[in-house]
């Protein structure tokens, strides 16, 4: 779960690394390679691309980078760009790829048979290759509040001081407000984050574990976080970081019969328009949903898989099972700006 520290040593253009996966003869003769532009920074993406090249032969050049900035490199480089795919965290992120036009829409049956529908751009420019639940947390000693059962009960009154949570500007929040958006409409969106902006403990502030550490230090008594934050302190090193964690309990939110399921956003991936090796960056996008790949997201990063009857870190196991929101991951994502702006008139900033 740690964040490598490459950030700070990237030269402006990107920091190119070559996987270091033990080749054969053979596998290096074939001199294969993508390119990978991702914005994900997890150690345990590292075994992702080895294993891939292990298995295929074709070597994997990674560039890392905050997404917004990827994506506007990859515009700027145009048709001379290296880059084969793109990987992003977030449903918004892979839409504002797609709209910028450098996403090539793939025909797969493997992707398609193994990724929900709702998990997917419905053209093929970008697929769902893991997910994260957001959701509602509680402290366990002070049990379950009552009438908490749906993310629109946030606004209730009877909250009123209570709820912490990071900034109205983070993608995860614009998305789950998107999802709120598709659900309810405009007017009720912006009626339930005023309702939600007056319930805060304190300002946004911080990220999702922050959230939790404000909890048994009194500043409030409701969260909403990522359920992939909490498995990672739950398994921390640190015995503080296990401490805070096991205060803490997980409402998977709107649940009951007829309504819509929790939210859940998603890290993705896309094959770039102008790819060098396109047939190499399909294989990779492929491989990504196989089952080794899916447990190595799901054991290794505490995210939830994609395909169905991948295997679930026994952390989030321990949280129970739920229904999600089978809302396009598009929709929610391209309502990322209006739900924006919906957040901030609102008083959520």
């Amino acid at each position: 779960m740690r964040r490598r520290h490459l950030l700070s040593m990237l030269a402006p253009a990107g920091l190119a690394l070559l996987a270091s996966a033990a080749l054969s003869p053979a596998a290096l003769a074939q001199g294969q390679e993508i390119n990978v532009y991702s914005s994900r920074h997890y150690d345990t993406d590292r075994e992702l691309y080895d294993t891939f090249t292990r298995e295929t032969g074709i070597r994997i050049r990674l560039i890392e980078g905050d997404a917004d900035q990827l994506i506007q490199r990859i515009r700027t480089e145009g048709a001379n760009s290296p880059a084969d795919v793109l990987i992003t965290v977030d449903a918004a992120r892979l839409a504002r790829a797609k709209e910028a036009g450098i996403l090539h829409p793939v025909q797969s049956e493997v992707l398609t048979s193994r990724i929900p529908a709702n998990l997917r751009d419905p053209e093929g420019h970008w697929f769902g290759v893991s997910k994260r639940a957001r959701v509602i947390m509680y402290d366990r000693q002070a049990g379950r509040p009552e009438g908490l059962n749906r993310f629109e009960d946030l606004a209730d009154p009877r909250f009123r001081g209570q709820i912490c949570v990071r900034s109205a500007s983070h993608p995860y929040n614009t998305s789950l407000t998107g999802s709120v958006l598709a659900a309810n409409g405009p007017e009720a969106t912006e009626a339930w984050a005023r309702g939600l902006a007056n319930n805060m403990a304190r300002p946004p502030q911080g990220g999702d574990r922050d959230q939790f550490r404000a909890i048994p230090s009194g500043q409030c008594k409701l969260a909403i976080a990522n359920t992939y934050y909490l498995g990672g302190m739950l398994t921390s090193q640190r015995a503080e970081d296990r401490e805070i964690a096991q205060r803490i309990g997980v409402i998977f939110p709107n649940q009951g019969e007829g309504d819509r399921g929790a939210h859940v956003n998603i890290s993705g991936a896309g094959v770039v328009r102008t790819a060098p090796n396109a047939a190499g960056a399909q294989r990779f996008l492929e491989y990504l949903t196989s089952p080794r790949a899916q447990e190595i997201f799901a054991v290794g990063n505490m995210e939830y898989p994609v395909v169905a009857d991948a295997p679930v870190h026994p952390a989030l196991a321990g949280f129970g099972s739920f229904r999600e929101d089978q809302l396009n991951a598009g929709i929610y994502g391209a309502n990322s700006a209006e739900a924006l702006r919906i957040m901030q008139r609102a008083g959520w900033r």
